[in-house]
């Protein structure tokens, strides 16, 4: 153990010492500053892609934001939309309708007249029937001798028995 600790020699010493610092030189230079320098710049790349990715968070905030906005106003128009059809739908019924109602007192009043112009042939046709039988009436009468009223109510009865009614 005695040779591996040894004695101290201030030339041994002065080598050693020269050697490490030329080794910390080396290092330094050839080792560690590109080293830190790619430290450097991948903690600086990490930090953009945080910042990147921090900017992208806020822009897909913002439009998510614009999609609900949108997405509102797509709802707000169709609800416009669905009320607008439901006030054409209820118009156009009502209009329908109207005009079925229209059509139908055009066809009873159309109707009301064809009865009354009806009744009135009707009535007209019976009336001439009466006449055309009274006429008969009165000429059976005439025709035959008045002079006896026992025959003139045979001759009514009689007159009466041969009109035929249609």
């Amino acid at each position: 153990m005695e040779k591996l600790i040894g004695e101290f020699t201030f030339g041994l010493f002065f080598w050693q010492t020269a050697l490490f610092l030329i080794l910390l030189f080396l290092l330094r230079k050839f080792a560690w500053k590109p080293t830190l320098k790619a430290v450097n710049s991948r903690e600086q790349d990490i930090e953009e892609a945080l910042n990147a990715a921090e900017n992208a968070k806020h822009e897909m905030r913002k439009l998510k934001e614009s999609n609900d906005a949108l997405l509102q106003e797509a709802r707000a128009e169709r609800d416009e939309m669905l009320k607008e059809a439901r006030d054409m739908k209820n118009k156009v019924i009502s209009e329908a309708k109207h005009k079925a109602q229209e059509e139908a007192d055009k066809i009873i009043a159309g109707a009301r007249e064809e009865i009354k112009n009806e009744k009135s042939k009707a009535i007209n046709e019976l009336k001439n029937q009466i006449a055309d039988i009274s006429i008969e009436f009165a000429e059976k009468i005439l025709t035959e001798k008045l002079a006896d009223a026992d025959q003139q109510k045979e001759s009514i009865n009689a007159a009466i028995k041969e009109i035929h009614f249609n």
